[in-house]
C-alpha cells in the first residue's frame, strides 16, 4: 500500500521540540487567593467561563512576519479555548494595540486588562529562522498579576498549529488537572467519484492530510485505543474485508476476509481484540470478536434478527450494538459474561443505529431518525438522560467521541454537502472542521496521543 505521507508526521509524532523554560508556579484558580490550588471544574454543569485574552503575539526577530503569525497563532489557542467551553474569550480590539504589546510580567499594561474584565492574559513572542520557528507562550492570572505557566518550543512554519495546540493543552491542563483534546485528530471517509478513502485532519480540521491510496471504498475507520492503528473496512479486494493500518509505517493488512461482510470494526479498550459484525452461514448479520494476535473468532450475537454495529463499554464488559430484534433498529446492550441482553432506546424515532460509547461510560451517543431525517442524540446506559442534540439542520450521522467523553463529531449535510463537525456533549458549540469538495462521513476521533 502507498500513502502520500509519513504517518509519524502526520499524527501525533510530528517533530516539536518543546521544553519548559520556566518552572511551574503553583496553579491557582484565575480568581483564588495567591498560592491556592483550586481547579476549575469541567464537570460543574453551572460553570462560569473564565474571561481570557490573547493578544497577538509579538515578532521579535529580524525576519518580517510574511505568514501572519501573529494574528494567526492567537486565533488558534483562542479557538482551542473557546470551543472547550470553559472559557470566555475577549476581543482584544476592545483595547489600543499598545496596551497589549507586552510578553512578561513586568511589560504587561495590567490596569488596561481590568478594563476589559480579563482574568487571564496568553502572551506570546516568536522569531523566524530560515524555515524555523522559535516561540515563547506564557499564561497570566490578570486579576493578581501572576505568572501561571511558559513554554518556549521550535519547530518548522508548518508546525505552527501544531505548536499552538499543545500550549492550549498546557493552559487547559494547568488550570483544570485534566488532559486537552487539542492535539487529537479525526480520521474520515472522503467521497470523490466512485471512490471512498480515509483521510486525517486535526480536532479543528487543520493540516487535513490522505491516509489511503486504495482506489476502492474503504469505510468505517476506527482507532486503536494506543492510537497506533486505524481498523476499516475495504473492498479494494472485491468483498468488503476488514484491514488495520500502521500509522508508523503505512502498511495496510488484511485482518478478516470471511465469505459476506467483514465490517463495522470497534477495537477493545484492551487493544487485543476487535469487533465486527460478520455474515454467517445463513447470510444473517451477527456480532463476532477477532483476537487480533491468534486471529481467532468468537461469536457474541445469535439471533435471527440483524444484528450490527458494535460498540464497547469503557471498561470491556459489556457492547452496544443495533438489531432489529423488535422489529425496526434499535440500540441494544450485551453483558459479555453471561451474554444478557437488554434493549436500550424506545420511543425515541423508529430507526436508531450507530451507537458510540462514551469512554467515560455514562452515555451513549447514536443516529436516530425524526421527522424523516437523522439525527445525533445521547442516552444512558439504562435508558435514562436522553437527549436530541441536533436538530433542524440537516441530516446528521456517524457520532463518534473524543477520547475525554466531552465533545462528539458527527457527519452533517446541512450545507448541501456532507462534511465533518464538532460539538460539545450537550449538543451546543456546533462547527464545521472540514471544507472544499468531496462528501466527507464516518469520522472516528483519536485517542489522546502519547507523551
Amino acid at each position: 500500500m502507498q500513502t502520500q505521507t509519513s504517518f509519524k508526521a502526520v499524527l501525533r509524532h510530528i517533530g516539536v521540540c518543546c521544553a519548559a523554560w520556566l518552572s511551574a508556579t503553583s496553579l491557582i484558580l484565575l480568581s483564588a487567593p495567591a498560592f491556592a490550588k483550586v481547579y476549575i471544574d469541567i464537570n460543574a454543569p453551572s460553570a462560569i467561563r473564565v474571561p481570557i485574552i490573547v493578544p497577538p503575539f509579538q515578532n521579535t526577530g529580524s525576519r518580517p512576519d510574511t505568514h501572519r503569525l501573529a494574528d494567526g497563532m492567537a486565533a488558534i489557542i483562542s479557538a482551542d479555548l473557546d470551543f472547550s467551553g470553559l472559557f470566555r474569550i475577549i476581543d482584544p480590539r476592545l483595547l489600543d494595540e499598545k496596551y497589549l504589546r507586552g510578553v512578561t510580567r513586568s511589560q504587561i499594561k495590567w490596569d488596561s486588562l481590568s478594563v476589559v474584565g480579563a482574568e487571564a492574559i496568553v502572551t506570546g513572542a516568536f522569531e523566524l529562522a530560515g524555515n524555523r520557528l522559535h516561540a515563547e507562550l506564557r499564561l497570566f492570572d490578570a486579576v493578581q498579576g501572576r505568572f501561571i505557566i511558559g513554554k518556549k518550543y521550535s519547530g518548522s512554519m508548518d508546525e505552527h498549529r501544531l505548536i499552538c495546540h499543545r500550549f492550549a493543552n498546557e493552559i487547559f491542563r494547568e488550570l483544570t488537572g485534566a488532559p486537552g483534546i487539542f492535539e487529537t485528530g479525526i480520521v474520515f471517509v472522503m467521497q470523490t467519484g466512485g471512490v471512498k478513502e480515509l483521510y486525517y485532519c486535526n480536532y479543528d480540521g487543520g493540516n487535513q492530510r490522505r491516509l489511503t491510496t486504495l482506489g476502492s471504498l474503504s469505510l468505517s475507520p476506527c482507532w486503536s485505543p494506543d492510537g497506533s492503528r486505524i481498523a476499516f473496512t475495504s473492498y479494494r479486494a472485491g468483498n468488503p474485508d476488514l484491514y488495520a493500518m500502521n500509522l508508523a509505517s503505512g502498511k495496510t493488512e488484511k485482518i478478516s476476509s470471511k465469505k459476506g461482510i467483514n465490517i463495522a470494526p470497534d477495537w477493545s479498550p484492551d487493544n487485543k481484540k476487535i469487533a465486527l459484525t460478520l455474515s454467517v452461514k445463513d447470510g444473517n448479520s451477527e456480532i463476532f470478536t477477532l483476537d487480533i494476535q491468534r486471529r481467532t473468532l468468537e461469536r457474541i450475537t445469535d439471533h435471527w434478527a440483524t444484528d450490527v454495529s458494535p460498540s464497547w463499554s469503557p471498561d470491556g464488559r459489556q457492547m452496544a450494538f443495533v438489531s432489529s430484534r423488535s422489529g425496526n433498529p434499535q440500540i441494544f446492550i450485551q453483558t459479555i459474561a453471561d451474554s444478557s441482553v437488554r434493549r436500550v432506546t424506545f420511543g425515541r424515532g423508529n430507526y436508531n443505529t450507530s451507537p458510540a460509547w462514551s469512554p467515560r461510560g455514562n452515555l451513549i451517543v447514536y443516529a436516530g431518525m425524526t421527522g424523516g431525517r437523522f439525527n445525533i442524540h445521547s442516552i444512558a446506559p439504562n435508558g435514562t438522560q436522553y437527549r436530541q442534540l441536533t436538530a433542524g439542520q440537516g441530516g446528521n450521522e456517524d457520532p463518534s467521541w473524543s477520547p475525554d467523553g466531552r465533545f462528539i463529531t458527527f457527519s452533517s449535510n446541512r450545507t448541501g454537502r456532507r462534511e465533518i463537525y464538532i460539538m460539545r456533549a450537550d449538543g451546543t458549540g456546533q462547527k464545521k472542521i472540514t471544507f472544499g469538495s468531496g462528501e466527507k462521513s464516518e469520522p472516528a476521533w483519536s485517542p489522546f496521543p502519547e507523551n
